[in-house]
């Protein structure tokens, strides 16, 4: 009787453990899309909250950009061969992985 409780008592902290892990792990996915697009609300100041700028200003829609091309001249700002008012500036503060997040979740979807 004593083996088969101890064996009932492992069996169920086994089956708890494991959705213990599914729980954090999708925890840990949650946290990481908001961290995703909290770095892309940063974007958001002067290019609106979609990727669109108030009309008639010098600053421009994005929202039209593949990830590709976004990512590309996000890192084209970032190595100065791209240059504008302040993007060369701000791009140089993200690492490349963070500039390939605010593609991802900015970038037009095909």
């Amino acid at each position: 009787m004593r083996k088969y409780l101890l064996r009932a008592a492992l069996a169920l902290s086994g089956v708890l453990g494991l959705a213990m892990t599914g729980v954090t792990q999708a925890q840990d996915i949650q946290a990481q899309r908001l961290y995703n697009q909290s770095l892309a609300a940063t974007c958001a100041n002067c290019h609106g909250t979609n990727g669109v700028s108030v009309p008639g200003v010098a600053i421009p829609m994005i929202h039209q950009l593949s990830e590709s091309v976004m990512y590309e001249r996000l890192m084209e700002y970032k190595s100065g061969k791209r240059t504008g008012t302040i993007m060369h500036q701000l791009a140089k503060g993200y690492t490349d992985e963070q500039l390939k997040t605010i593609a991802s979740v900015l970038g037009k979807k095909n």
